[in-house]
């Protein structure tokens, strides 16, 4: 019964957020309260007992703990003090000459500036964070977007796509897990996956291209020639310029990007202290200061209160034991008679079990099963677990309600999650696909 809940949690939470039924901060808390309520009365202590108050009761736990809310709260106040601290920058008008910079460089052409984004997260994304390959590539690629009349959804997509796919390398997340779970040497597990890798890096540029041409072509359509130009500033905007700090400025954000890549010091302490650091540099007034927190607190609070939803959500699903049951009956429905092809089926299924589980769930729970089947079979776990880091929380990771990346990329590109999810999910599932079949032909994953 708790598989049967998990299930139909996720599929009411994107159904109703894709459907735009509810706002995905209403949607990540109420969906999983109200089949979190119905769990707890299936829910039986060590004695067999089902307590259902003391069940319903411990769902606030669920939420504010370490899986839930606990999870979160480092990376909302990084969620917070980033864009407040994008926010001081773009006010005091530093991402003015870099978009010049970035026009002269890739053009005003639509097919040129998709294939420059997916560039620019792939070696951002060298680092396997999403959340630092985000907090890069969107403010400082948004304005160029808007200013070409481009969708601000084409921007998410490409910037996921590259991302996800770069998330497969052997200091991603995934793999490193997988190959724990496995008990082998990352790079074991990895080498053998170049290849399809590289496949996949390249249909992200056709993709990219494609996306490219499509806004193309609805520019011509519309018969407007678009031609990025400044928006011309309002008074109070043009007061809050600070051309002659631009330098500072670069050199702060360049420091900020360093220490996230390099210092070890966590995200949200970066971020708290490059605030302030671009606040007190550019506007000295405690009055000033005030107003411009003021002027940006919406947005910031708007975006972290989802991502606190987010945590609901995962602390709701793993303490009332949904993501285990799931991941138990997920197995259990595959027909032994289709044990050879383990591999296959772990690879299609990959990508779309990011929405259902969180890659610690997967990969420690669901894989060593997964591989310990398939080994009984005569197929190789390893087989096994390549093809799930083709897809699972790689592709899948920036479209997934169970990762705070997601929300930060929605978050700084202000769009819906439901129409990121509608637009990009298919495109890395997609993704997932060719690299399998790459990954096949070559004999990377064995069947």
């Amino acid at each position: 019964m708790l598989a049967i809940l998990g299930f139909i949690t996720v599929v009411a939470l994107l159904a109703v957020v894709m459907s735009k039924k509810l706002s995905p901060t209403a949607a990540l808390i109420a969906v999983p309260l109200v089949t979190g309520i119905i769990a707890s009365f299936f829910i039986a202590n060590e004695e067999g007992s089902v307590l259902v108050w003391e069940n319903i009761k411990a769902l606030s736990g669920y939420i504010t703990g370490a899986g839930g809310i606990g999870s979160v709260a480092a990376t909302g106040v990084m969620f917070i003090f980033s864009i407040l601290f994008f926010s001081v920058l773009k006010d005091a008008g530093m991402f003015r000459p870099i978009i010049g910079g970035i026009i002269k460089v890739i053009g005003q052409d639509p097919v040129k500036i998709t294939l420059g984004t997916a560039l620019l997260a792939m070696i951002v994304h060298l680092d396997g964070s999403g959340a630092v390959t985000f907090l890069i590539c969107i403010p400082a690629l948004l304005p160029l977007y808007d200013a070409m009349h481009m969708k601000r959804t084409t921007l998410a997509c490409v910037a996921a796509m590259a991302a996800g796919v770069m998330n497969i390398m052997p200091w991603g997340g995934p793999t490193i897990r997988a190959a724990t779970a496995m008990g082998v040497d990352v790079m074991v597990l990895f080498k053998p996956l170049i290849l399809p890798v590289i496949i996949g890096l390249a249909a992200v540029f056709v993709f990219a291209f494609l996306m490219g041409r499509a806004e193309k072509k609805a520019q011509k359509a519309s018969g407007e020639a678009f031609v990025y130009k400044e928006e011309p500033l309002t008074d109070e905007q043009q007061a809050l310029l600070r051309p002659k700090l631009f330098w500072v400025n670069i050199l702060l954000t360049i420091a900020a990007i360093a220490a996230l890549l390099f210092s070890g010091f966590a995200p949200a302490v970066i971020f708290m202290i490059a605030f302030v650091l671009a606040m007190v540099i550019n506007y000295p007034s405690p009055k000033l200061q005030g107003e411009i927190v003021n002027a940006h607190a919406a947005e910031a609070l708007m975006m972290a209160s989802v991502l606190f939803a987010a945590g609901a959500f995962t602390g709701i699903m793993k303490g009332t034991g949904m993501i285990d049951a799931m991941a138990k009956a997920l197995v259990q429905v595959i027909p032994t008679s289709m044990g050879r092809y383990f591999p296959v089926i772990t690879g299609v299924v990959g990508m779309p079990a990011s929405l259902l589980f969180d890659p610690d769930s997967f990969y420690y729970g669901v894989l060593p099963i997964l591989a310990k089947t398939a080994e009984s079979f005569g197929v190789s776990g390893l087989s096994i677990a390549r093809a799930a880091v083709l897809g699972q929380m790689t592709t899948g990771f920036p479209v997934s309600p169970l990762t705070a990346a997601t929300f930060l990329l929605t978050g700084l590109s202000g769009v819906e999650l439901g129409e990121h999810q509608k637009r990009t999910i298919p495109r890395a599932f997609l993704l997932t696909l060719i690299m399998l079949a790459a990954a096949l032909l070559l004999g990377a994953v064995e069947i």
